[in-house]
C-alpha cells in the first residue's frame, strides 16, 4: 500500500496557533528572546499584529507604557483609513477614466462590476434623476469615513 501524501501548509505552525497555543509556547520563546523590542518580535514570530502581541504578552506578565499601546492603536487607526482612502481612489479613477458609470460592487476577487457609459445610454428604461442619484455616490469626501 502506497504513502499517502499528507496535507502540508507552507505557513509555519507557530503562526497557525491560536491565542492559547501562542501563550503555552510565548513562554519560553520569551526566554530565549535576544533583540531590543519584545512585543515587535512576538509580532513577528507568531505572526499577529502588535496590539495582540501587547495583550498577550501582559496576560505573560510584561508590562508596556500607556503611552506605547495608545500610539499602536493610533497606528492601526491610521492604517485603516490609508486603506479606505486607497479604495476610494480606485473607485473613482475607474468612474473617471470611463469604463463604470455606476459601479454596483465588487467580486470576491476584487473586480468591480457595474453598469458602463453605453449602457446607461441604451437602456432607455432608467429615468434621468436616478442617473443623477448613480452620479452622486462617487462624490462623497474623506471626512464621511467612519474611522
Amino acid at each position: 500500500m502506497a504513502k499517502s501524501k499528507k496535507n502540508s501548509s507552507n505557513t509555519p505552525r507557530r503562526k497557525r496557533y491560536n491565542r492559547n497555543a501562542r501563550l503555552q509556547n510565548a513562554q519560553k520563546w520569551a526566554e530565549q528572546y535576544k533583540g531590543k523590542n519584545i512585543a515587535k518580535g512576538y509580532s513577528n514570530w507568531f505572526g499577529v499584529d502588535l496590539l495582540c502581541a501587547i495583550t498577550e504578552l501582559e496576560m505573560l506578565g510584561y508590562k508596556f507604557k500607556l503611552s506605547y499601546k495608545e500610539q499602536i492603536q493610533q497606528s492601526l487607526i491610521t492604517r485603516r483609513i490609508q486603506i479606505e482612502r486607497r479604495k476610494r481612489k480606485e473607485q473613482i479613477e475607474n468612474y473617471e477614466d470611463g469604463t463604470f458609470y455606476f459601479i454596483e460592487g465588487y467580486t470576491l476577487n476584487g473586480v468591480s462590476y457595474g453598469i458602463t457609459q453605453e449602457e446607461l445610454e441604451e437602456d432607455e428604461d432608467i429615468p434621468r434623476q436616478s442617473k443623477n442619484q448613480y452620479n452622486m455616490q462617487f462624490l462623497i469626501d474623506d471626512e464621511d469615513l467612519p474611522f
